[in-house]
C-alpha cells in the first residue's frame, strides 16, 4: 500500500482529527518554539487536517501558510476544517516540493518525516526552499532512542525510517542546516493509571508508560539555513 492510500483510508475514517488529538500534546511546544513573525510564510509538511497551520494563523500572525501532504482525501478534510484564505494546501511529494528556492521562512513538520522515501534528498529539499536564516522544525515519535515505538512499523504498510538523535543532527548537517537544537518534549496530557492497572496491552509496567510519555516524548531537531 502506498502513503496516499494509506492516508487516504485514514481521512476517510475520520482518523485524521484522532491524530490532530493525540499530536496536539507536543506539537503546541514545537510550534510556540517557532521564531515565526508577522507575514513570515510557513510550509507544514505531511499536513494532516492542517491544525498545525490554523494555530500559527490564530497566534502568530503569520503571513503565507500551505501545507503539503501526499493524500488528497487528507486535502480535502483539511480544507473542509479551514476557513481562512491565507492557508492553502497541496497536494506534492517530499523528494520534490513544489516551491521556489528560497521562498520559505519556516518549515514544520509533525510525525510525518519518517515516511518520507528518500530522508536524506527531502532534508536538501527543505534546505533549498528555505531563505538564508529560515528553520526546519522537525518532530517525530517514532525514532531508535524511543524503544516503544519500534514495533509500530508492524501495524502499517508503509515503510518508515527510524533514526537515532545523532543520525538527525548528523542528515541536516549533510543537508545544509545548521543544527540549532535538539531535544525531546515530553507529553504530559496522556493520563498514565496506578500502578496496579499494568500489565496493559501496550505496557508491561507504569515506569515504562512513564519513560515513553514524560521522558521520551517527541523528538524534535531544529535546524537553520545558512545560505
Amino acid at each position: 500500500m502506498s502513503v496516499r492510500e494509506e492516508f487516504d483510508a485514514w481521512a476517510a475514517e475520520g482518523k485524521d482529527r484522532g491524530m490532530e488529538d493525540r499530536h496536539w500534546h507536543t506539537a503546541k511546544h514545537v510550534l510556540a518554539r517557532m521564531p515565526v513573525e508577522p507575514g513570515d510564510t510557513v510550509l507544514d509538511l505531511g499536513t494532516g487536517s492542517g491544525y498545525a497551520l490554523r494555530a500559527l494563523r490564530d497566534t502568530n500572525d503569520a503571513g503565507p501558510c500551505y501545507g503539503l501532504d501526499g493524500s488528497p482525501e487528507m486535502l480535502r478534510n483539511a480544507r473542509d476544517y479551514t476557513d481562512d484564505d491565507g492557508i492553502g494546501f497541496l497536494r506534492g511529494d517530499f523528494d520534490a516540493l513544489p516551491f521556489a528556492t528560497d521562498s520559505i521562512d519556516h518549515v514544520f513538520s509533525m510525525e510525518a518525516f519518517y515516511y518520507a522515501s528518500d530522508p536524506p534528498h527531502t532534508l536538501e529539499e527543505i534546505t533549498r526552499v528555505l531563505r538564508p536564516g529560515g528553520t526546519a522544525h522537525i518532530a517525530v515519535n517514532y525514532y531508535e532512542e524511543n524503544v516503544h515505538s519500534h514495533e509500530w512499523q508492524d501495524f502499517i504498510d508503509i515503510e518508515m525510517t527510524r533514526w537515532s538523535g545523532p543520525e538527525y543532527r548528523e542528515a541536516f548537517r549533510e543537508a545544509g542546516l545548521a543544527v540549532a537544537a535538539q531535544d525531546t518534549i515530553p507529553d504530559r496530557e496522556v493520563e498514565i493509571p496506578p500502578a496496579d492497572a499494568f500489565p496493559t496491552d501496550e505496557f508491561e509496567t507504569r515506569e515504562a508508560m512513564v519513560k515513553r510519555y514524560r521522558e521520551l516524548g517527541t523528538l524534535l531537531t531544529v535546524g537553520v539555513a545558512t545560505e
